[in-house]
């Protein structure tokens, strides 16, 4: 059985199309149809059925989805086993939040390159939404962000948790005593990009005060939000590794505020793609890097 003949068999599958297919596979429309036809009559059955504008899997095609794939999955396994990390040669698409940057993505790349110094890395930094979104049309390989993301065909692989704080600049004054979150409503506040779930929270905890928010500025630039706070803008909510410099130094003041915010749950997240193992492969070392700083925070 031709395995190039199985893979186009499991993307016309997942894209219900000749074409779409083909230009997945960087092939012709007939190369496509040519080799759907010598499967089918190889193993004497239809797998598709033939409909306007595509197609769409047979009885016997549905059956054979699942084994088609695990296939490919095998072969690309026995690919990996045998090749040394030294002969991977691909680039992958990473999606990245700024408490990661901040936190343990250094390491995060310094352990990839060791392990596999021949793969190049596209790095895109913005918000979980942005790369959840990204994740889930594809247009990304891996996503290291606040997860998970709950969609068919994604892997989901839990990564550390992350302290969040409030910080103030000294001259707020707050710095060393007890506080309450309605408290912070004296103060402008600086928080993460709207919609977040960080601003959803906070917004849901003074709906359940009763009290009306503090006024709120948003950005999606955890950087930024902590240069305007060491500024004396305002008072910020930002995770720690963001924020540890700053305090380290004196130029913010870590807050004592009631409820305290809860900890950020991370998660990489990869499509579940048999032709496609690295992304998994990163995924357990971002595991292991996070793990690792995690215990090693002070």
């Amino acid at each position: 059985m031709n395995l190039r003949f199985v893979e186009t068999f499991v993307w016309v599958a997942r894209l219900g199309s000749f074409r779409a297919a083909a230009e997945r596979l960087n092939a012709t429309q007939a190369a496509v149809s040519n080799r759907i036809a010598s499967l089918e009559a190889e193993m004497g059955c239809e797998l598709f059925e033939r409909m306007p504008g595509g197609v769409r899997l047979s009885t016997v095609g549905q059956r054979a989805l699942q084994p088609a794939e695990e296939l490919l999955r095998t072969a690309t396994s026995f690919k990996v086993a045998i090749s040394s990390p030294l002969q991977l040669r691909a680039t992958i698409s990473i999606g990245t939040i700024d408490s990661i940057v901040h936190a343990w993505l250094p390491q995060f790349i310094e352990q990839v390159k060791a392990r596999f110094p021949a793969l190049g890395l596209d790095l895109n930094v913005d918000t979980s939404l942005g790369i959840a979104r990204d994740i889930c049309e594809r247009r990304l390989d891996l996503a290291l962000l606040m997860g998970p993301v709950l969609r068919t065909g994604l892997k989901n692989i839990d990564l550390c948790s992350m302290e969040c704080l409030w910080v103030a600049a000294p001259s707020f004054g707050l710095g060393g005593q007890p506080l309450r979150l309605q408290e912070l409503r004296a103060h402008p506040v600086l928080s993460f990009s709207r919609n977040s779930v960080q601003h959803v929270w906070l917004l849901r905890q003074f709906e359940e005060l009763g009290v009306p928010p503090p006024v709120i500025s948003n950005s999606n630039s955890l950087s930024a939000v902590s240069r305007l706070a060491c500024d004396g803008v305002g008072v910020a909510l930002l995770p720690l590794p963001v924020a540890a410099a700053a305090i380290a130094t004196g130029a913010l003041e870590r807050l004592s505020i009631t409820p305290q915010f809860p900890a950020l749950k991370l998660h990489a997240v990869y499509a579940d793609d048999p032709e496609n193992l690295i992304p998994s492969m990163l995924a357990v070392i971002a595991r292991e890097v996070s793990l690792s700083a995690a215990k090693g925070a002070p």
